[in-house]
């Protein structure tokens, strides 16, 4: 017994139907107008068909008799001794045989679809009731139909007509023009479609521009009215968030500058001031905390770098960059190849690697020993900072690479702006490279620069 047909059921195979359809915009309208064409089709086919079955049956009908009638006139005009001799000649000429019929005689039916219903019809409206038709006369296959040399003559024979003369004209002919026209139809529907999806994909890609902090190209505000509506109010958007994160950098970095002088003069001040040497140190370290925090609002306030990539030894990098670290006492083992140039910008990412280093120690301690590595990583290189802190949890690793975040429950120094990850993010994004922040065997934190060792093509 089948199951009912409950609201889940129905829900279910929907879900199981959306699965099987195209995501984009374009195959969805492709396969729509697709089937609405096929539908179309199949209707205008089944229209023709049906006006045309009665016209083509009466016709059918009209030689079924016309053939009979002549049989039968020639049979009864003939001489009795020629009449083997004119059967012989219908055989061989038009395909027409003649047998004598018996009540007993084994026959196949014809179909019973409306067309052979109109003809059956027809044609014994003409030969009288008593006509029967067949597909196939004892071992003999072909279109017959019986009839009586006189309509009150008992006796009935077989005339067999060539089977052809029941199949329609022109059905192959009918066929190809009609998967042709559906054909050209279906290549117009994916042409008007594809004037709709190109411009979106546009605007999809400019938009995912628009979210990784990049200013994308204007987009064309041409094509149908509803597109270049939608590519005006973009591009006005668009530029609207490049005016607001120019003037947002600007602010930053002029009040950042300002800040700098005051800072200056207040270290003199303390340095000078006579009070306990705890007491300098404690608040010479704030002044300096503050800025340092200070260059990291400059360095967000630059946005991405413009200038142009050039080969650089990362080795070489690394090593000028952590040196002042060593200088300062903090333990560093450093773990490096032979030089490894890759394209890249020397200031960006040596303010990349300081950030990762000055993060590690802040949370790690200046007590504990600092891993740096520089190794090659399937088709491009990568640029390690292990340290022993309390670690990332994997949940928050991607909300830490936002500005003005930290993670307060899980480092426990909590000082800095929040910005140090989100200018290495910046960083990366601009060499078509990535940040990896992955937990290390046996506690800690392994900050990763992944940088492609070949330049991206242009445009990207």
């Amino acid at each position: 017994m089948p199951r009912p047909l409950t609201l889940r059921r129905v829900r279910a195979l929907g879900r199981f139907l959306a699965g099987w359809l195209p995501r984009t915009l374009l195959w969805q309208t492709f396969l729509l107008v697709a089937i609405l064409l096929s539908l179309a089709l199949f209707a205008w086919s089944q229209i023709f068909r049906y006006f045309e079955e009665e016209p083509r049956a009466r016709d059918l009908a009209q030689m079924v008799v016309s053939v009979v009638n002549l049989t039968r006139t020639a049979l009864i005009n003939a001489d009795a001794a020629r009449r083997t001799e004119l059967l012989i000649e219908l055989a061989a000429l038009e395909g027409i045989r003649i047998y004598p019929a018996e009540p007993s005689d084994e026959i196949a039916p014809l179909g019973n679809d409306r067309p052979m219903r109109l003809m059956m019809a027809e044609v014994r409206r003409h030969l009288g009731a008593h006509t029967r038709f067949a597909l196939k006369w004892k071992s003999l296959e072909g279109f017959w139909v019986s009839f009586r040399l006189d309509p009150e003559d008992r006796d009935e024979y077989w005339v067999m007509l060539p089977p052809d003369r029941l199949e329609k004209p022109h059905a192959l002919e009918w066929l190809a023009w009609g998967g042709a026209a559906l054909l050209v139809a279906l290549l117009g529907a994916f042409l008007i479609v594809s004037r709709i999806g190109t411009p979106l994909r546009q605007l999809a890609r400019a938009a995912r521009m628009v979210g990784s902090g990049q200013t994308p190209p204007k987009q064309a505000e041409s094509g149908p009215q509803e597109i270049a509506v939608v590519a005006r109010a973009f591009n006005q958007m668009a530029g609207d968030l490049a005016r607001t994160d120019a003037d947002r950098a600007l602010i930053l970095a002029g009040v950042s500058h300002d800040l700098r002088t005051p800072l200056a003069r207040l270290r003199l001040g303390v340095e000078m001031s006579g009070a306990p040497m705890g007491e300098v140190t404690a608040m010479v370290a704030d002044i300096e905390e503050m800025d340092r925090i200070i260059g990291q609002f400059l360095d967000f306030g630059r946005g991405d770098p413009q200038e142009p990539l050039q080969q650089i030894d990362l080795c070489g990098l690394v090593a000028d960059v952590i040196e002042p670290y060593r200088l300062r006492g903090v333990s560093v083992n450093l773990h490096m190849p032979e030089p490894i140039l890759a394209p890249g910008r020397t200031l960006p990412l040596r303010r990349a690697l300081a950030n990762l280093v000055d993060n590690a120690l802040r949370y790690a301690g200046e007590n504990k020993p600092l891993d740096v590595s520089v190794f090659r990583q399937g088709e491009g290189v990568a640029i390690e900072v292990a340290d022993r802190g309390p670690g990332i949890p994997e949940a928050d690793v991607e909300r830490l690479r936002r500005p003005f975040t930290r993670l307060e429950a899980a480092r426990s120094n909590t000082k800095g702006a929040g910005l140090g990850l989100a200018i290495v993010e910046r960083v990366m994004r601009s060499h078509d490279g990535r940040l990896d922040l992955l937990p290390r065997d046996g506690g800690g934190l392994r900050a990763i620069l992944c940088l492609p060792l070949e330049p991206s093509a242009p445009g990207r």
